[in-house]
């Protein structure tokens, strides 16, 4: 009889060890699920919050490609979201005709009083895209994962 309840106690010993480290696994494995959809929502709040336009327009004959002849492509881009832009060539990113473009061949000039990309102000940004062929061209603005499209012609 003694040896079923020892039996017994060992066998509720280890089955509550078992639970305890379980126990533990799953409250690590909440936490760090709750850490990165915090960091998720962060991050997500930040690209609802950003928001720009290509303002530059090309139908009434305003230039856009190489208006200084040293084939540059020159976008008005503004900032229409409710947050503060990085006006920082790495921070920006421009695809013509899909193909990507390095920031070392970028330029971005805040334009007006300030020196901050803020709600409403407008960046000029220069683009290094020599050699574009005459025709029908897209260039694609990415800033803070917000995409905007921009057809011209050359």
């Amino acid at each position: 009889m003694a040896s079923v309840s020892i039996s017994h106690m060992i066998l509720f010993i280890a089955s509550m060890l078992i639970a305890a480290s379980v126990a533990g696994v799953f409250t690590t494995s909440v936490d760090r699920l709750s850490g990165a959809i915090d960091d998720q929502g962060l991050q997500v709040s930040d690209d609802v919050r950003t928001d720009v336009e290509v303002i530059s327009d090309n139908g009434t004959g305003a230039c856009v490609y190489n208006c200084d002849g040293n084939g540059n492509l020159t976008l008005l881009v503004k900032n229409t979201g409710s947050r503060q832009l990085s006006a920082q060539p790495d921070q920006i990113d421009v695809l013509i005709d899909g193909q990507f473009t390095p920031a070392s061949d970028k330029t971005v000039t805040v334009l007006g009083e300030s020196d901050t990309w803020d709600r409403g102000a407008v960046v000029r940004v220069n683009v290094s895209a020599p050699g574009l062929s005459s025709g029908d061209h897209r260039a694609k603005v990415i800033v803070n994962g917000d995409e905007e499209v921009f057809e011209f012609r050359t």
